[in-house]
């Protein structure tokens, strides 16, 4: 099944191209040219927008449902359970498809995300997205406060999740994650029980050893940024 929450660029231009129409071309005609097809394409990516938007405040009527849970406004205090606040939009909806769609299976996001629209994931994300994660709890060790940010290069955390680890696009924000859930991710990908959208995390999982996964999420866990 096609995921949804590519970007609308990428779905348009993942089909095959369409010829529209077919014309000569009067050179000295080139400048008018040229500017009627910018003007069709910036009317053609509004109209896009338009389609892709999402309405924060829906989701944020939608969340309601979520705080038990993962908290107010999507700061989780249970360190077993992943903050949703401030994670980036697209991590979040991918998330939900996931759900929906059975890739990944938890006894309480899988009867949640079961009868959610795109609109409602899409919603949700913008949301969650746009709320300020709260300060981490989490104090990191001495041996993982050294150690950490060696590791986090050494095994690309960083040139996924970003030089902060706050995430991009589809890669989520780690930093200041929920220590408990975070290891758990961990050793899901590691174990390859964890559903992974591209392979990309079971494969930098394999090779992380068992004690530096400990450190890494102990590290990052404690990361305010």
């Amino acid at each position: 099944m096609t995921n949804p929450f590519l970007s609308p660029l990428k779905r348009v231009t993942s089909n095959r191209p369409i010829t529209l129409f077919s014309f000569s071309l009067d050179l000295k005609a080139l400048p008018s040219v040229v500017v009627c097809l910018v003007t069709v394409g910036v009317l053609f990516l509004s109209s896009l927008k338009s389609a892709y938007s999402a309405d924060i405040e829906k989701g944020r009527q939608k969340a309601q449902l979520c705080v038990a849970c993962h908290g107010a406004g999507g700061n989780s205090e249970n360190p077993e359970i992943p903050a949703l606040a401030g994670q980036t939009a697209q991590t979040l909806s991918t998330a939900l498809y996931q759900f929906r769609e059975g890739n990944r299976k938890n006894p309480a996001m899988s009867p949640f995300a079961q009868n959610l629209s795109n609109a409602d994931m899409n919603n949700l994300a913008a949301y969650f997205a746009s709320e300020k994660r709260a300060i981490s709890t989490h104090t990191s060790s001495v041996d993982s406060q050294s150690l950490g940010p060696e590791l986090a290069k050494q095994y690309n955390c960083v040139q996924c999740h970003g030089p902060l680890l706050l995430g991009q696009q589809h890669i989520p924000r780690i930093a200041g994650q929920q220590h408990t859930y975070l290891l758990a991710q961990l050793k899901g990908f590691k174990a390859m029980t964890r559903a992974d959208m591209d392979g990309n995390m079971s494969s930098a999982a394999s090779v992380v050893k068992d004690g530096d996964l400990e450190i890494l999420a102990d590290y990052i866990a404690g990361l305010n940024r």
